[in-house]
């Protein structure tokens, strides 16, 4: 951070918060890099990637960087025909894998467009370079097996070769001839080269060469003469061993230069990536919003916060600057945080210049500047001095002559450190001399005389920093429109200084000052007054706007609930239009019938079918009022059991206890026991119920009530075990829709890790396995996926 302006506002601060939100060094230092643009295009885009880096961490998670280095230098090098180390080539394979991991994670919101899928597209997806590399090489300093039938074979020779020897020194160390010259029973190695221990004082009695001595002299480890040439063989076998994997590394290495530019490429992209999303992770600890920006100077800013300031004590405060006004004098006591709002205001616009979101409510205005410009000097200092004023006046002169219509400028304590009278008359020419280059300033001071200015003259606004004399304590709201007071006298009273002093010291100062300092009082009092009115209205209204959406929301609910009921009236509507087209079915055959016997009654079945077709109608309307039928007369006494309609509300009922003396007879409707009166039941003929045979319910376990894992840990089971252990797993897994998982079996003697891929070779549930990469744990784990 070269330019001490920004710095005098901490930007450096801000940007050491951004590099720590990074995953990567390259990405670190790229963000403490970082400087201001004073175009407004480019501002935008840099805000725009921002943004969307913001909206996708809300709706899909934050993508993963990994902890990538920069390999740019050996892909490089491995381009120009050198041979890297294992650990350069898993390395180069990690950054492949994260390229990949992004590409994927970037799928997952597929159909979304945004400002920086530009980016995702530059990155390089080489899952072949990445999956060759992980296949061959196990860990940094061990080659696998498979990565050449060469290797391989070199290897079962070494083996079945120190097994040899093996089986030779086991005959010697276990043979009673031996024993008594040796000083443990035991095989070790010597400079790769097997031998056994024996006695210092019995080294004649065991024919071989000496390898080694112990370092009390007692011992001498010997490579007995029968199993030197089984050594010879191993040490061979290991010179063409490393021969093998220095071929295949260098193979491997050329590959690598091949994807040389792609690679280089892609971790770029990775870099500038994990830059924007750094700064979308530092919106969210922020709690930032997007602001408009402008190039005209406009500055608008609501509950505007200091991004290093406590955020359990910062106050957030409402600013404006080059919209009604293009100067702002604050004035007010000490502490009152006249410094916090002007800082406030220059970090923000810096903050935004830089591509970040800025600590505000919405809909905030900022603009972009040639220069930000600040002379912020220690206000609580009691110590003004000639230096002190002279290194202002140096910060200044600066200020000014690099001032310009596309600046703003922040100038703290304007004129302190020096004669009142000449400070102040120093600090108005300033202020006009800036103006008139058309900067945008925003200056702090004490002096009564620039609150007078900035009341006298247009398109220069006072402001100032809300004091609380009852309790000698700053709100740090800062106030525009009003000027500040300092508040000097009420506070000394309120500290106990005596009256008669303090009413002394009142009559000492001018006649316009004193009708100033009082004009301003009456300005704070019905600004209290219209402020506390103001609180009271607007509490008023929310109180209005929440019953008024009280009300919508109870007006959409009956809505829903009407439809609801409408929709219900129409479906049973629909099945009793059903069963009456059933009924008149019916009756058409039974009339057909009755014809073909020749007994067809004209005028009697005209009546029933009359009669039919009113009881349709009835049927199919369901909400149908029905009128009381005077002329409806019991067949027959009711008696206890009978099928009864109640029937102003055509619902069915069984008769439970006989009428009593007012007529009201006891019936049973569904789960409802009611007494109806008997005028309004129409007895039913007999109906047979139904009875359903076999119809049983059992609950079932809902399997998603499972805890979701991906991780299966079979270390220290033994086969069976672990093969039903991994079956349940497996049918769990595909029940919760998860179709990847890791199987942890350790290394170990590889006995769990073979059964683990036996059994994965049978299940039809398994498309493909493989053992894990580095940085995923190795041959310590299998990656499952499943059909």
């Amino acid at each position: 951070m070269k330019n001490r302006h920004h710095k005098a506002l901490e930007l450096d601060k801000i940007l050491s918060l951004l590099a720590t939100e990074t995953a990567c060094a390259d990405a670190a230092e790229l963000a403490e890099e970082i400087e201001p643009s004073s175009a407004l295009f480019e501002v935008n885009q840099l805000l725009s990637e921002t943004s969307a880096a913001h909206m996708l961490i809300g709706r899909f998670g934050s993508p993963s960087f990994g902890g990538i280095k920069n390999m740019n230098s050996s892909v490089r090098r491995a381009e120009a025909g050198a041979s890297l180390t294992m650990l350069e080539l898993l390395r180069i394979a990690e950054v492949l894998r994260v390229m990949r991991a992004l590409h994927e994670w970037r799928k997952h919101s597929a159909g979304i467009e945004t400002a920086i899928d530009w980016r995702f597209d530059a990155l390089c997806v080489n899952k072949y370079m990445e999956e060759r590399i992980a296949a061959c090489i196990e860990s940094e300093d061990q080659m696998a097996d498979n990565a050449s039938p060469e290797l391989a074979a070199i290897r079962r020779k070494i083996k079945n070769a120190m097994n040899r020897a093996r089986e030779q020194l086991d005959k010697m160390i276990r043979s009673t001839h031996y024993q008594k010259y040796l000083q443990d029973s035991l095989i070790t190695l010597r400079g790769g080269r097997f031998v056994v221990p024996v006695k210092a004082e019995c080294r004649a009695d065991v024919p071989g060469l000496v390898h080694d001595t112990s370092a009390s002299g007692a011992t001498i480890f010997v490579e007995p003469m029968g199993v030197v040439e089984a050594n010879n063989e191993i040490r061979v076998l290991q010179s063409q061993e490393e021969a093998e994997i220095e071929r295949i590394l260098l193979l491997l290495s050329s590959e690598v230069g091949g994807f040389a530019d792609a690679i280089c490429e892609g971790y770029n992209a990775v870099v500038e990536l994990n830059l924007v999303f750094a700064k979308a992770h530092l919106a969210y600890t922020m709690k930032a919003s997007l602001p408009v920006m402008n190039d005209k100077g406009r500055i608008r800013l609501t509950k505007a916060r200091h991004p290093l300031i406590d955020p359990k004590k910062v106050v957030p405060t409402d600013i404006q600057l080059g919209i009604d006004f293009d100067t702002l004098v604050i004035t007010g006591p000490n502490t009152g945080g006249k410094t916090v709002s002007i800082k406030t205001v220059g970090l923000l616009s810096l903050m935004a210049m830089c591509g970040l979101m800025v600590p505000a409510y919405d809909d905030n205005e900022l603009s972009v500047f040639d220069n930000v410009l600040a002379d912020i000097g220690d206000e609580q200092s009691i110590e003004q001095s000639l230096s002190t004023f002279s290194s202002h006046m140096t910060n200044i002169i600066q200020i000014v002559e690099t001032a310009n219509p596309k600046s703003l400028i922040l100038l703290d304590e304007l004129g302190a450190g020096t004669d009142p009278v000449e400070g102040a008359a120093l600090a108005t020419s300033i202020l006009e001399h800036l103006r008139s280059k058309g900067a945008k300033l925003a200056a702090t001071t004490h002096y009564a005389e620039l609150k007078v200015y900035a009341l006298e003259t247009p398109g220069v606004e006072n402001g100032c920093c809300e004091f609380d004399v009852a309790t000698l304590r700053p709100t740090y709201r800062l106030l525009i429109g009003v000027p500040g007071r300092s508040n000097a006298f009420a506070i000394s009273e309120r500290l106990g200084m005596p009256h008669d002093i303090v009413e002394h010291a009142q009559n000492l100062i001018s006649s316009e000052n004193s009708r100033f300092e009082e004009v301003v009082g009456a300005l704070e009092k019905s600004r209290q007054s219209l402020e506390s009115e103001r609180k009271e209205a607007q509490q008023l209204r929310e109180e209005a706007e929440k019953a008024k959406d009280l009300s919508v929301r109870l007006q959409e609910e009956m809505e829903k609930v009407r439809e609801k009921e409408a929709e219900k009236a129409k479906q049973e509507a629909s099945m009793m239009v059903a069963r009456a087209r059933q009924q008149a079915q019916s009756m058409i055959d039974e009339i057909d019938d009755m014809r073909k016997k020749q007994k067809y009654d004209a005028s009697a079945a005209k009546a029933r079918l009359k009669a039919g077709l009113k009881a349709l109608e009835e049927t199919t309307d369901p909400i149908q009022e029905k009128e009381p039928d005077a002329q409806y007369q019991l067949p027959r006494p009711l008696k206890i059991g009978d099928p009864v309609l109640i029937y102003d509300i055509d619902k069915n009922g069984t008769v439970l206890e006989l009428p009593d003396s007012s007529g009201y007879v006891v019936v049973q409707a569904g789960i409802i026991k009611t007494k109806v009166k008997l005028s309004n039941l129409r007895l039913l003929g007999e109906q047979k119920k139904a009875k359903i045979q076999g119809a049983t319910t059992r609950n079932v376990k809902n399997r998603m009530e499972s805890r979701a894992s991906t991780e299966l840990d079979l270390r220290g089971q033994m086969a069976m075990d672990a093969e039903l252990e991994l079956d349940r797993f497996i049918d769990s897994t595909l029940l919760l829709g998860i179709h990847e998982f890791t199987v942890i079996h350790g290394k170990g003697t590889g006995a769990l890790r073979a059964a683990v891929h036996k059994y994965l070779k049978t299940n039809p549930s398994v498309r493909s396995f493989r053992l894990g990469n580095y940085g995923e744990g190795e041959a310590g784990v299998t990656i499952v996926e499943l059909k």
